[in-house]
């Protein structure tokens, strides 16, 4: 009975401590994401101003496209034989994107907030993209190349938003 597979336990051909390794840094991203997520959609909920219209679309657009890289990060910790986040809580603790609970942010604030956490998951891609490499994990180290271009890219909206704000 010592072989037979715990129930989560996914095959791989990845060494055990480096698919561990890929695997935290995916799961911190994944809350990052997460929290940058909620963030983002609290600002488009709470956004005013002369520009109200542009930066609640902008906002939503945002989250939205964030929504959709959590599942492609929680299913590549799983493909990789690790397990992943399971709870608010298990978010909180692992994130490392500030959380906002203002009464009131100026959209300007709002702007360069959410452009500085979107460079923040942009650094935690790049963990991962390295720890990947490391690993010889060929898959997780080619799709984090496409979460960091679209974190980059909000960034750079947000960016020049945040000029005429």
């Amino acid at each position: 009975m010592a072989d037979t597979p715990k129930k989560l336990d996914t095959p791989t051909d990845l060494e055990t401590n480096a698919v561990r390794s890929v695997a935290e840094a995916l799961n911190a991203s994944l809350a990052d994401s997460y929290a940058v997520y909620l963030k983002t959609k609290n600002f488009h909920w709470h956004v005013s101003g002369p520009h109200f219209r542009d930066y609640h679309l902008l906002l939503d657009d945002q989250a939205t496209q964030i929504l959709g890289t959590t599942d492609a990060i929680a299913e590549r910790v799983r493909k990789t034989g690790g397990t992943t986040l399971r709870s608010i809580g298990h978010i909180g603790r692992l994130q490392r994107v500030e959380d906002n609970d203002a009464d009131f942010v100026s959209a300007k604030d709002m702007l360069l907030e959410l452009h500085k956490d979107n460079l923040k998951l942009v650094e935690g891609f790049r963990e991962v993209k390295e720890l990947a490499e490391d690993a010889g994990d060929n898959a997780t180290s080619g799709v984090v190349d496409e979460w960091t271009d679209l974190a980059e890219e909000r960034a750079w909206f947000l960016f020049e938003t945040s000029r005429g704000a």
